[in-house]
């Protein structure tokens, strides 16, 4: 596993890390979300052995990372963000370099390098300078370069910022894929990141960790959490609907007439005191469906009530 107990880092007057403790376990796919200039990167870095901590210890599995640098750098495979290379390089040799470095010889070298260049579709760009690339392939340049050497525990820093939505998809299915071998910790801002692909989601604010949890859990507090959207096609059923109990407010979508959300009262179960007024009354409804809760409101209540 990977364990950091009271990590801190400050650069002069700015306190970057404040006491940030959490522990990873294999099989966790953890999102390590926070708005820009929270604290990510900083932590990456000291995780990955980039920077020292001020304070605090890194263990990845049970090699401290400042005491057992080589150790450590065995066991992670690292994306930093941007996913830098040497852009004069061509990608097969960029490759064959960081082969090299892991220690890559022989025959083994040769079929993880083959398995590689096939497991991220590589093989149409394999002789062009990596500077002439797209962002999606740049990506999965970084991708193959981190898991070459088939570490257990892979750190990704903003895998995805930049990349349209073919290439987020493409870059994420394969996060997905590699989450069944390793545990996998994937600093973004980006809170789709997280629905799309994370088990668990750490939320940093200001240096300091103001949320731990799955994204259901994190889903649950959100004030949306089980409300009812409801698309009635006549303006007078609105008036009918807004009377049922257990409603604690309505809000009405302003692109779409007719298009309610119903958010519930503490504790009420909306969904069947709605479905049972539309069976009884005949109600014809074009969209009928349950909240599960908005991140991006749990996530804005959150790192704001972090800088109070």
């Amino acid at each position: 596993m990977i364990e950091i107990e009271h990590l801190h880092k400050r650069f002069a007057d700015f306190v970057a890390v404040e006491d940030i403790s959490f522990t990873v376990r294999p099989g966790e796919v953890l999102g390590f979300l926070g708005p820009n200039g929270a604290g990510k990167t900083t932590t990456m870095h000291m995780l990955t052995g980039y920077l020292n901590p001020d304070r605090g210890t890194v263990r990845v599995f049970g090699h401290e990372v400042h005491r057992q640098p080589l150790a450590v750098k065995k066991l992670l495979g690292y994306l930093p963000e941007g996913a830098p290379a040497y852009g004069e390089m061509s990608v097969l040799s960029f490759l064959n370099f960081i082969a090299d470095i892991r220690g890559l010889t022989g025959g083994e070298k040769t079929t993880r390098l083959d398995s590689m260049i096939a497991r991220l579709q590589l093989e149409s760009v394999l002789e062009r300078p990596i500077e002439t690339l797209s962002k999606g392939f740049k990506r999965r340049v970084g991708l193959a370069q981190a898991i070459l050497h088939q570490p257990p525990a892979l750190i990704l820093d903003e895998p995805t910022d930049g990349l349209d939505p073919n290439q987020k998809h493409e870059v994420r299915q394969l996060i997905s894929e590699l989450a069944h071998h390793c545990l996998i910790i994937i600093s973004t801002h980006l809170l789709e990141e997280v629905q799309a692909i994370c088990s668990r989601t750490v939320i940093i604010a200001h240096g300091r960790i103001v949320a731990d949890a799955t994204p259901a859990e994190l889903e649950r507090r959100s004030r949306y959490h089980r409300a009812v959207l409801i698309h009635l096609p006549r303006p007078a059923l609105q008036t009918e609907v807004a009377i049922l109990p257990g409603i604690a407010e309505i809000e009405a979508d302003p692109r779409i007439p007719g298009r309610l959300l119903l958010m519930p009262e503490p504790g009420i179960d909306l969904f069947p005191i709605v479905r049972e007024w539309i069976t009884m009354n005949r109600v014809e409804v074009l969209e009928l469906s349950i909240e599960r809760g908005r991140l991006d409101e749990v996530f804005r209540n959150l790192t704001t009530e972090a800088s109070d």
